[in-house]
């Protein structure tokens, strides 16, 4: 593999030189995201990674939530509440929609206000970790929709959340392939982060009331400069797939450095419009 994107050349936006190749595909993406980010874990064979990941998440609800001075009386309930925000991954969806799927046929639901605590507790211990909707500054863009995108601390956790392997995720099967686009986008948030951290920049989503324009991830430099990510679970790229980059360098003009769709493709490239294409494998 060869670094994606280059340092940028002087000249219009968006110019930068893109380039580079993979043969990463769909099986090496599902692998890893159930390998998870923890480099401890990483290293293991798959039954022991399984092992050490359901460890964990016993060990977070019977010990590290009471070690914050909380009784867990119903661990059953928190469970089917984290198995649920799992399954919201890469979504907006309410807490109430989340609490309804948690609870699905019980005819006592716990109290929003015990799911709340659930989700702040989960947060402070950095077992969620959900990406802010993007707010630009100076008031710019005021239609913005303020709710986070849900997000584990490690798409690893969701997949053991739900039970899935690398090999259930391929299944052609109802919710397989929703499903893994969704940790897909997981997967590339964790790398975007990563990323952003080192260069002085926030990372956020975008998506207005109305729905009309939706943007994966937004990093945001400490200079005010942007970068608009689009994740897509494809190796391939459509004028479709572009739209709200293209709307969103309108909106902002010279403050977009770059706009990007992140795929499961083989090759990095620029678009004759000036989006970059570039697979994920590629990013880091």
């Amino acid at each position: 593999m060869t670094r994606a994107l280059r340092r940028r050349s002087r000249g219009p936006p968006l110019s930068a030189r893109v380039s580079g190749h993979t043969s990463w595909g769909l099986v090496d993406y599902a692998r890893e995201i159930c390998a998870s980010g923890f480099p401890a874990i990483h290293a293991l064979p798959p039954r022991r990674q399984r092992a050490q990941l359901d460890g964990y998440l016993a060990r977070i609800i019977d010990r590290d939530i009471p070690d914050q001075g909380v009784a867990v009386r119903r661990p059953d309930t928190l469970r089917r509440w984290m198995n649920a925000y799992a399954a919201a991954s890469s979504t907006s969806a309410s807490y109430t929609t989340i609490l309804d799927a948690s609870s699905a046929g019980e005819s006592a639901k716990p109290a929003k206000t015990t799911t709340i605590a659930y989700r702040d507790l989960l947060a402070q211990i950095w077992i969620l970790d959900p990406v802010p909707a993007w707010t630009p500054a100076g008031g710019h863009l005021s239609r913005l929709k303020l709710a986070p995108k849900h997000q584990l601390a490690d798409p690893a956790l969701a997949a053991r959340l739900l039970n899935h392997t690398p090999e259930t995720l391929l299944q052609p099967r109802p919710g397989s392939a929703e499903l893994l686009g969704q940790l897909f986008e997981s997967l590339a948030t964790l790398t975007v982060r990563a990323a952003a951290q080192a260069q002085e920049a926030n990372v956020g989503h975008l998506r207005t009331r109305d729905g009309g324009h939706e943007i994966d991830l937004v990093v945001e430099r400490y200079d005010g400069s942007v970068v608009a990510i689009e994740v897509k679970l494809s190796a391939t790229v459509a004028d479709s797939d572009v739209r709200h980059l293209r709307w969103l360098r309108d909106e902002l003009g010279d403050r977009l450095a770059d706009a990007v769709v992140v795929t499961t493709g083989s090759d990095a490239y620029r678009r004759s419009d000036g989006i970059a294409v570039v697979p994920l494998a590629l990013l880091g």
